[in-house]
């Protein structure tokens, strides 16, 4: 085994990173489906549509104003938290341009697809949330309007996702039998993910910027 791989911080960052990768993959696979986005990939194709920007950029700014907001609502972000807003814009970016996902045409092939899609997403949450770096943009967002309002965690996330999606129409977003099956299924499917690999959300200890740093720098100086 390299020895950069037997550094426990590495081996957690390319976990993240593969976490990433799976969750971006999952996202492209959503959208070849062809059978309509998930809310958030509504509004980012409604940017995209608007501005003329790829769908990874318009994922990668839309990542950057939450990252904004949470900071202003003093929602503790991690590496994670930053790699996720710019990795996964960037990893579907590649892999459109790469052309290795097919384009479903039906949607005898789109939804089972899309489907499959929605799993390989949450793949790539467990591997991203094991890696204990923070939880992404949106996740944190969630989370912040929880803690700082009357709302549920799952009132919240109804409040945006809903939000998101009708301003990702009113922009050309694209909807349709996906959507309600997205907006439904990630949750379930990463309940399922977590089952099978046996992973218990909360049992990892999710590192700030600031844990991270403070790690560093007392090695280094202990050094």
């Amino acid at each position: 085994m390299p020895i950069f791989l037997q550094n426990a911080f590495f081996s957690r960052l390319l976990a993240l990173i593969f976490g990433l990768f799976l969750y971006a993959l999952g996202i492209v696979m959503t959208i070849k489906a062809n059978v309509g986005l998930a809310p958030w990939d509504v509004l980012h194709w409604g940017i995209s549509k608007q501005t003329g920007i790829s769908i990874g950029t318009a994922s990668v700014y839309t990542g950057l104003v939450i990252c904004l907001v949470i900071y202003f609502l003093k929602e503790k972000m991690g590496i994670g938290t930053v790699l996720n807003m710019l990795f996964i814009g960037v990893f579907i970016d590649v892999i459109i341009a790469l052309n290795i996902v097919p384009f479903m045409h039906t949607y005898y092939t789109g939804v089972p697809f899309l489907i499959l899609g929605i799993f390989i997403i949450a793949f790539g949450s467990f591997y991203y949330m094991r890696s204990g770096f923070g939880a992404g943009p949106r996740d944190s967002l969630m989370v912040a309007i929880n803690r700082n309002s009357a709302f549920s965690i799952g009132t919240a996330r109804v409040m945006i996702e809903g939000s998101v999606l009708l301003l990702g129409y009113f922009l050309g977003g694209i909807v349709g039998i996906g959507t309600v099956l997205a907006g439904l299924g990630v949750s379930f499917a990463v309940q399922q993910v977590f089952k099978w690999m046996n992973f218990d959300v909360k049992a990892v200890q999710h590192e700030n910027l600031a844990d991270t740093w403070g790690k560093w720098r007392s090695k280094i100086i202990s050094r």
